[in-house]
């Protein structure tokens, strides 16, 4: 398996968390044409006063958010647009970190009419993207990333997340 999984909130059972992360793991990787038996992403399915805490320790905010991600190192691009180099076998097999908010996923999803399922797995793809360096700071970047989303859900049978 690509990702490894830690469900602190049972909430998160009744969406078959374990089995969608892992597909949206796989599909991110399967998209950039990586062989996903090399590389590995642990994966917390928590609360929001647990991600409230993370997000308080490693980024000074002390608020809830839906997802967090850590790279196990840096990987982005120098130039704004650009994708990351591309991953090699040999390379540490981690590549980070990502945990996820129950309360506000649910919320979002809700809030934005869109099934829960499909919303998490958006977030799960956002979130190995990171790991792999993207990110969306820069326009450009942010261009590459969302495209990217956008593709690597359309392949999962989920409606472009980005469209209003």
């Amino acid at each position: 398996m690509l990702t490894d999984t830690i469900i602190e909130d049972d909430r998160w059972q009744a969406l078959g968390f374990e089995a969608l992360a892992e597909a949206a793991a796989q599909a991110v990787l399967a998209h950039l044409g990586i062989a996903s038996g090399d590389w590995e992403i642990a994966v917390l399915a928590c609360d929001d006063a647990r991600i409230a805490e993370l997000n308080a320790d490693f980024r000074d905010k002390a608020a809830a958010t839906n997802v967090l991600s850590w790279p196990s190192e840096e990987r982005g691009a120098a130039q704004d647009g650009d994708a990351p180099a591309p991953l090699e076998p040999g390379f540490d097999p981690e590549l980070g970190d990502i945990a996820i908010a129950f309360e506000t996923c649910a919320r979002e999803a809700e809030e934005a009419g869109k099934p829960m399922a499909d919303h998490v797995t958006h977030l799960v793809v956002h979130g190995v993207l990171h790991l792999l360096g993207f990110d969306h700071i820069r326009d450009k970047d942010a261009t590459l990333m969302e495209g990217l989303e956008t593709a690597i859900l359309g392949k999962m049978g989920i409606a472009d997340p980005y469209r209003v």
